[in-house]
């Protein structure tokens, strides 16, 4: 099966427990959110804000994994029961978003693109994974 690559947004303080702890969630922690994925799919966090539907600005990329195991479990995620599934990170820098959005095909309208992270998962093509994890490998450039 071919790798397939995601965006999930998910807070910032909850991307630093997902890191720590080698687990991806999407979508508030839903098991259909999981069952899309596959074993070596490459996913990156965009983090609107510092906290969940709170907090301050971020507007980053903030994290960029690959998922090592699909198979759904539950666990506890900032005191509430999530499903997850296992996940291996890379060592990036996060990226701000502005200066990507002319090159994103899944922002297809600039003047509203935070319409686009609207979503709490969505599935992009492997050229606009390839602009973030560029970014994010630069130093966030």
């Amino acid at each position: 099966m071919s790798v397939r690559f995601w965006v999930g947004v998910v807070a910032a303080d909850h991307v630093g427990h997902a890191v720590e702890t080698g687990i991806c969630a999407f979508s508030k922690g839903t098991k259909s959110a999981l069952v899309k994925l596959g074993e070596g799919d490459r996913f990156a966090y965009y983090s609107p804000k510092t906290g969940f539907m709170t907090g301050d600005p971020v507007q980053c990329f903030t994290a960029l994994g690959t998922v090592i195991d699909p198979t759904p479990f539950q666990t506890t995620w900032d005191g509430h029961e999530i499903w997850a599934a296992r996940a291996a990170y890379a060592a990036i820098t996060p990226a701000p978003v502005r200066p990507l959005l002319d090159h994103l095909s899944f922002v297809t309208n600039k003047d509203k693109w935070g319409m686009a992270f609207r979503r709490g998962q969505f599935e992009i093509n492997a050229a606009d994974f390839a602009r973030i994890e560029a970014a994010m490998k630069a130093g966030g450039q």
